[in-house]
């Protein structure tokens, strides 16, 4: 009598603690699905937590058995959501196209250093990361997915041949789609054009209005963290804006000057360095702008340490990495570390404690600035700055002259709960009183 075959070993995935104080995490995306083959180690799902997401890999090789958490749901840790049907059984499931096409891609392209947005889209395209040149911190992001795509794209696409007229006796009325070549192609400049106009062919349609469909995207992932943390501080903190223009003329100049010197020592300075810096004098000066309110302990909670959150656009969404004892650096060290953070936070490469423990924020549009915004607090945040463009401007200088200046607005949001008008608008006159004498930065041993 034959042996019955032992059962399958069946492995229970359970979410891992993904780091301190992390007690539960969203599923972003499940990278692998049911009947298909997974090894141990290859990333398995991603998974969101406080903006940082991470690819938890498979505990065992197998095959996925069933997924018990969907895309989406928050998770605690310790909670089951998938299960590995342990072994060396080929999978039940069909492997995608792509990867038959390249046996031992899907092996390969998990060590390939990629964001999560990057390797989805490469799925969705069927295009295998390794065939994909890095950025240059040597990762791989949606942009170098679609720099690829559209790369591979062109020789795939060439002209089409020219059509080469037919016999008349060839030529069947039945067909006028053949007489719409010389519709659609000009004629050589200078020829003469036909005096008699062809049987009108049927209508060029620029778009079929039935086949446009709304876009739906999952309101999930880093977006919904986001969003979340939007709504709880517009909700409980009490904002109100101050605006200011600040004469930066002289800060233009001194930049300028010091720009050659800092490209010497490998660093790209713009004037972000200077103005956390001001900030930074002016947070010591009116500490309660450096502060949180406690609401369950009914305390306002002054900081002594200066960790400034600096705002960056991702494609993921809207990313704050921290800029951690910013008062303890220099400016090229300050510019180097923004620098770090910000590629940091674009390809996903941030520490989660990188990305929390900020006392104070600052978002800045670069070139596109804008003239005022309201910056919603970065929560438990009390105050945060929005930079804006710098502009030449006509001015009036101390002699009554009207000079061309460079003129620039900051917009101070602040929670009216803790910090009052007179704080609010001290700190950022003091803020003022910095960019507009940055030599005082200098004076100040910096």
């Amino acid at each position: 009598m034959a042996k019955k075959a032992p059962p399958p070993l069946m492995h229970e995935f359970k979410l891992p603690e993904i780091g301190e104080g992390v007690v539960e995490g969203e599923i972003v995306q499940w990278l692998k699905q049911p009947g298909e083959r997974v090894v141990a180690n290859e990333p398995l799902v991603e998974v969101m937590t406080d903006k940082a997401t991470v690819e938890i890999p498979s505990p065992a090789t197998g095959t996925v058995q069933s997924l018990k958490a969907d895309e989406g749901d928050i998770c605690p840790v310790g909670d089951l959501i998938a299960l590995i049907e342990e072994g060396d059984a080929p999978a039940t499931t069909a492997a995608p196209a792509a990867a038959a096409d390249s046996p031992g891609a899907a092996a390969s392209d998990h060590e390939i250093p990629a964001t999560p947005a990057a390797r989805a889209l490469a799925r969705e395209r069927g295009i295998v990361l390794s065939s994909i040149a890095p950025n240059a911190g040597g990762r791989i992001t949606k942009r170098e997915v679609l720099a690829h795509e559209a790369t591979a794209a062109t020789p795939a696409t060439p002209a089409p041949p020219p059509v080469a007229a037919a016999p008349a006796a060839a030529r069947t009325p039945a067909s006028p789609v053949v007489e719409a070549t010389p519709v659609i192609a000009s004629p050589p400049r200078g020829a003469a054009r036909p005096s008699a106009r062809p049987a009108s062919p049927a209508p060029v349609r620029v778009g079929d209005l039935s086949d446009r469909h709304d876009e739906t995207i999952p309101f999930r992932g880093l977006r919904r963290v986001i969003a979340d943390g939007l709504v709880r501080s517009y909700s409980t903190a009490v904002h109100y804006t101050y605006v200011e223009q600040i004469n930066v003329s002289r800060l233009v100049a001194l930049r300028k000057q010091a720009k050659a010197a800092a490209a010497e020592e490998g660093v790209s300075l713009t004037y972000l360095p200077f103005i956390i810096k001001a900030s930074i004098h002016a947070l010591r000066k009116y500490p309660i702008v450096n502060a949180m309110l406690d609401e369950d302990a009914k305390q306002i909670v002054m900081k002594k340490r200066y960790h400034i959150g600096v705002a960056t656009a991702t494609d993921s969404g809207l990313m704050v990495p921290v800029l951690r004892d910013a008062d303890q650096l220099s400016l090229l060290d300050i510019a180097r570390e923004v620098r770090r953070l910000g590629e940091g936070a674009r390809t996903g490469q941030l520490a989660r404690d990188e990305l929390s423990g900020s006392t104070f924020s600052i978002t800045s549009l670069g070139t596109i600035g804008g003239v005022l915004a309201t910056p919603i607090l970065n929560h438990p945040e009390v105050g945060i700055m929005g930079v804006h463009a710098i502009r030449k401007t006509p001015i009036v200088n101390e002699r009554d002259e009207i000079v061309i200046g460079h003129m620039m607005n900051l917009s101070m949001s602040f929670d009216h709960r803790v910090v009052d008008g007179f704080e609010g608008a001290s700190f950022l006159q003091e803020v003022k009183r910095y960019l507009e004498n940055p030599n005082l930065l200098l004076l100040a041993s910096i």
